[in-house]
C-alpha cells in the first residue's frame, strides 16, 4: 500500500499540471451535468413494510382524495368576542374562501360545518385537504398556504398549521461560519497563509465535486432533500482534515531537509495510507445505513459516503499536485531557506508522557466520567417531529399551541384507522366500540369512504400530544384491540404522525443490531489489516462505545430534558427525532476511526521502526497531537455551525456531532488511547502467527520505503 501511494504521490507531483487539468475538466463536466441534467431533491418519507405505510399506500389507491396532505388553519376571535359574532363569522367565511383558492387545495371546510369549535366558542379549525401528499406539493402551494397568516385582522387571528410549510432547511450561512473558523485554525497551525489556503482549497474542491455529482444523480434517481445537508457537512469536515494530515506530514519533512518530491511521495505513502484507511471506515459506516431498509436513510448515507470518497481521492491526487505548485511556500517564510533541527518537543509529547505515566487513574476516571455523562440515555425518547418542536413564533408552532389550548394536545395529532372490507360499515362500528373503551381516547368518529364503500376511515383523537409516550402507548393498545377484527377479507391499519413515528422507531431498533454488526465488523477487519493487531481494533471499538454513550447522554440532557436548551435556541425540549441515533452512530463511528487511524498509525510507525511500546506511544501522540487537535477543532466548528439552523432536527444533529467529535478526539483518542496502549505495552501489537501468515501486508507505516533509503539531496544549497 505504501509503495503504491508513494508512486501515486510522486506521479501527481511530477505531472501536476496534468493532474490539475484532469480535475478541472472533471469538475466542469460535473458542474455542467448538475446544472443541465440535475433534477430536484425530494421530501418523500416512506417506511416500507410498516403498518402505517401500508395504510398510506392503501389510501392512495382506494381513497385518493384522503391520501393527500391534510392540515388545519386555526382561527381565533379577538378578546371579548366569539366566532359566532357577525363580523367575526364573516371574516371566517372570507378566510375559508381564501384557503380554498390555495393551489392544490381540493377542499376547505369551515368550523361551523365540521363543528370544530372550542367549548368557549373562541377558536375554530378550518379543515384543509390537498390533492397531493405534503412531500409532493409545489413551492407555490406551500408558500401560498403559509401566507394565509397575512389574513389576520382585528376581527380574526388566522394561523396556518400542520406539516405543510416545513420545506428544506436553509443552511447556507452555517458553512461560512465553519470555513471561517477552519481558516483561522489552519493559519495558526501552519503559520502560513499559503498552506492554510491550499488545504481549504482542496477541501472545497472535493465538496464541490461531491455535491455536483450528487445533484447530477437526482436526474436518474430520487434523492432525499436531507442528503445534501449531511453530505455537505461531512464532505467539508473530512476534506479539510485529510488535506491537513498529509500536508502537515509534508511540511515536517521539508523542514527537516527532505527533497520536495521525495517528501510529497513519502507524505502520501504514510499519512496518505492513514487517510485512505480512515476514509474507508467513514465510507463503510455511512454506506452501511443502507442495511436499515429505510429509503431516505439509504440516500443520505450513500450521498455522504460518495462525498467522503471524493475527499479521499482529492487528498491523494490533487493535493500532491498542488504541493508541487506551491513548493517550499507551504512552509513559514523563516523555514524556507534551509533545513532546521527538529523542533523542540511540544505539548503533545508532554501530554503523551503524562497519560502514559498516570495511565491507571486516567483510564479509570475516563471510563467513570464518560459513563456518568451517558446516564441520561436511559430516558431517551424517540418520535417524529411535530408542531411542538417547531421554532417559537413560526406558524406551525403558534397553530399547535392554539389548538392544544382550545381542544387539547391530542387534536394536533389524530390517529387514522383505515378499514378495508366488503362489509366496511359493520367493521367500522366494531372498531368504534373497541376504540371508545381505550384509555387516553377523547373522541373517535367515522370519516370518508371510498366510492365503492369498501374502504372507510376513522379518526381517533388522543388526549395527549403526538410525541408523548401516552399516545405511543395508545397506538400499540389500539392495534392490539382491533387486531382480532381483521379476519377474512378485512384489513385494518392504524396510521397518523404518531403511528408512523412508532413504526419508524421500531424498524430502526430492529435494524440497529444488523447495522452495527456489519459496520463494526467490516471496520474491525479494516483496522486489523492496517495495524496487524487484534487488541488495537478492539480498543478502538470500545472507545467508540464510550464516545457514543456520552454524546447521546449530553444530547438527551439538552434537547429532551432541557439542560441549557435555551442557550442553543431550543425553547421546547422534547423527544429526539427517530432517526437521529442511527445517523449519529454511523457518522461518529466513521469519524472516531479517523482519529484512531491518525494517531495509532504514527504509534505503529514508531513501534515497527524499533521504539519501545510506551516510547512509541509518546512519540506517536507527540507528532500527531497538533494535527489531530487542529482537525478536531475544524470538524467540530463545521458541525457547530449547524447548531444555528432554526430547524430542530438539523440543530440536534449538528450539536450531537460537535459533542461527539470533541469527546472522541480529546478524551478518548488523545487521552484514553495512549493510556490504554501504555497499559498493554507490546501486547497491544500481538498478532497470532497463523493470522499473520494469511493477512495481506498493507504497510500503512511505510516500512518498505526504508529498504532503499535515497541519499539526501541538496535543499537550498545545504547538504
Amino acid at each position: 500500500m505504501a509503495n503504491l501511494l508513494y508512486r501515486l504521490g510522486r506521479f501527481s507531483y511530477q505531472r501536476r499540471r496534468l493532474v490539475a487539468a484532469v480535475w478541472a475538466v472533471f469538475l466542469v463536466l460535473l458542474g455542467v451535468g448538475a446544472l443541465t441534467l440535475g433534477g430536484k431533491t425530494t421530501n418523500t418519507f416512506s417506511i416500507p413494510g410498516t403498518e402505517s405505510q401500508r395504510a398510506l399506500d392503501a389510501l392512495k389507491t382506494e381513497l385518493p382524495a384522503a391520501s393527500g396532505a391534510s392540515a388545519t388553519v386555526v382561527v381565533k376571535a379577538p378578546e371579548g368576542k366569539t366566532l359566532a359574532d357577525p363580523a367575526v363569522k364573516a371574516a371566517v367565511g372570507t378566510t375559508v374562501a381564501k384557503v380554498a383558492k390555495v393551489p392544490e387545495v381540493i377542499g376547505a371546510v369551515d368550523p361551523f360545518t365540521s363543528k370544530a369549535i372550542s367549548p368557549n366558542g373562541k377558536t375554530g379549525l378550518i379543515s384543509v385537504q390537498f390533492a397531493k401528499p405534503a412531500d409532493e406539493l409545489s413551492k407555490d402551494s406551500t408558500e401560498a398556504y403559509d401566507a394565509l397568516s397575512e389574513l389576520s385582522s382585528g376581527d380574526l387571528q388566522v394561523v396556518p398549521g400542520g406539516q405543510i410549510a416545513g420545506g428544506v432547511p436553509e443552511v447556507g450561512a452555517t458553512e461560512i461560519i465553519g470555513v471561517a473558523v477552519a481558516a483561522v485554525v489552519l493559519v495558526v497551525t501552519f503559520g502560513s497563509l499559503v498552506a492554510a489556503g491550499m488545504t481549504l482549497l482542496t477541501a472545497l474542491l472535493g465538496v464541490i465535486a461531491g455535491m455536483a455529482g450528487l445533484f447530477l444523480v437526482t436526474a436518474f434517481i430520487d434523492v432525499s432533500s436531507t442528503a445534501p445537508i449531511l453530505a455537505l457537512m461531512l464532505g467539508l469536515a473530512v476534506g479539510i482534515d485529510y488535506a491537513l494530515f498529509i500536508s502537515s506530514r509534508h511540511r515536517t519533512q521539508l523542514a527537516e531537509g527532505m527533497d520536495e518530491e521525495e517528501s510529497v511521495g513519502r507524505a502520501t505513502a504514510t499519512a496518505g495510507s492513514a487517510v485512505l484507511f480512515a476514509g474507508a471506515t467513514v465510507v463503510i459506516a455511512l454506506a452501511g445505513l443502507s442495511v436499515v431498509g429505510v429509503p431516505f436513510l439509504t440516500a443520505m448515507g450513500l450521498a455522504a459516503a460518495a462525498t467522503v470518497l471524493t475527499a479521499v481521492l482529492v487528498a491523494l491526487t490533487l493535493l500532491p499536485a498542488l504541493l508541487g505548485f506551491v513548493g517550499k511556500r507551504v512552509l513559514p517564510r523563516k523555514l524556507r531557506k534551509a533545513p532546521t533541527a527538529p523542533a523542540a518537543e511540544g505539548f503533545g509529547f508532554r501530554w503523551g508522557r503524562f497519560t502514559t505515566r498516570f495511565r491507571v487513574p486516567i483510564v479509570a476516571l475516563g471510563i467513570i466520567g464518560l459513563g456518568a455523562l451517558a446516564l441520561p440515555v436511559q430516558d431517551m425518547r424517540l418520535a417524529l417531529p411535530d408542531g411542538a418542536s417547531a421554532a417559537a413564533g413560526t406558524n406551525q408552532r403558534v397553530a399547535y399551541d392554539l389548538t392544544a389550548a382550545a381542544f387539547g394536545p391530542g387534536a394536533n395529532g389524530p390517529l387514522v384507522v383505515v378499514v378495508k372490507s366488503n362489509n366496511a360499515e359493520a367493521v367500522v362500528q366494531q372498531v368504534l366500540a373497541k376504540t371508545q373503551g381505550l384509555p387516553d381516547v377523547v373522541a373517535a368518529q367515522p370519516g370518508p369512504a371510498s366510492a365503492d364503500g369498501t374502504t372507510r376511515l376513522l379518526q381517533v383523537i388522543p388526549a395527549s400530544g403526538p410525541a408523548t409516550e401516552e399516545t405511543a402507548d395508545l397506538v400499540k393498545n389500539l392495534r392490539s384491540a382491533i387486531a382480532p377484527l381483521a379476519t377474512g377479507d378485512t384489513t385494518i391499519s392504524v396510521t397518523g404522525n404518531t403511528a408512523v413515528g412508532v413504526d419508524v422507531s421500531n424498524k430502526l431498533s430492529d435494524a440497529l443490531p444488523t447495522y452495527l454488526l456489519v459496520v463494526i465488523g467490516l471496520s474491525f477487519l479494516l483496522l486489523l489489516l492496517a495495524f496487524r493487531s487484534l487488541l488495537v481494533p478492539l480498543k478502538a471499538t470500545l472507545g467508540f462505545v464510550l464516545t457514543i454513550g456520552a454524546t447521546f447522554g449530553i444530547t438527551v440532557a439538552v434537547f429532551q430534558q432541557g439542560w441549557g436548551a435555551s442557550l442553543l435556541g431550543v425553547d421546547s425540549p422534547g423527544p429526539l427525532v427517530s432517526f437521529l441515533p442511527i445517523i449519529m452512530m454511523g457518522v461518529l463511528f466513521g469519524l472516531a476511526m479517523d482519529y484512531e487511524v491518525f494517531i495509532v498509525s504514527r504509534v505503529r510507525e514508531e513501534f515497527v521502526h524499533g521504539k519501545h511500546a510506551t516510547e512509541a506511544t509518546v512519540e506517536g501522540l507527540g507528532h500527531g497531537a497538533r494535527v489531530v487537535t487542529a482537525a478536531a477543532l475544524i470538524m467540530a466548528s463545521v458541525f457547530a455551525g449547524f447548531i444555528f439552523v432554526h430547524d430542530p432536527i438539523i440543530k440536534a444533529i449538528g450539536f450531537g456531532l460537535t459533542i461527539g467529535v470533541l469527546v472522541d478526539a480529546f478524551i478518548v483518542r488523545m487521552t484514553l488511547v495512549p493510556a490504554v496502549l501504555s497499559l498493554l505495552g507490546d501486547r497491544a501489537w500481538w498478532f497470532p502467527r497463523w493470522l499473520d501468515r494469511i493477512t495481506p501486508k498493507v504497510d500503512i507505516e511505510g516500512e518498505s520505503l526504508r529498504v532503499e533509503e535515497p541519499e539526501p539531496t541538496e535543499l537550498a544549497g545545504v547538504r
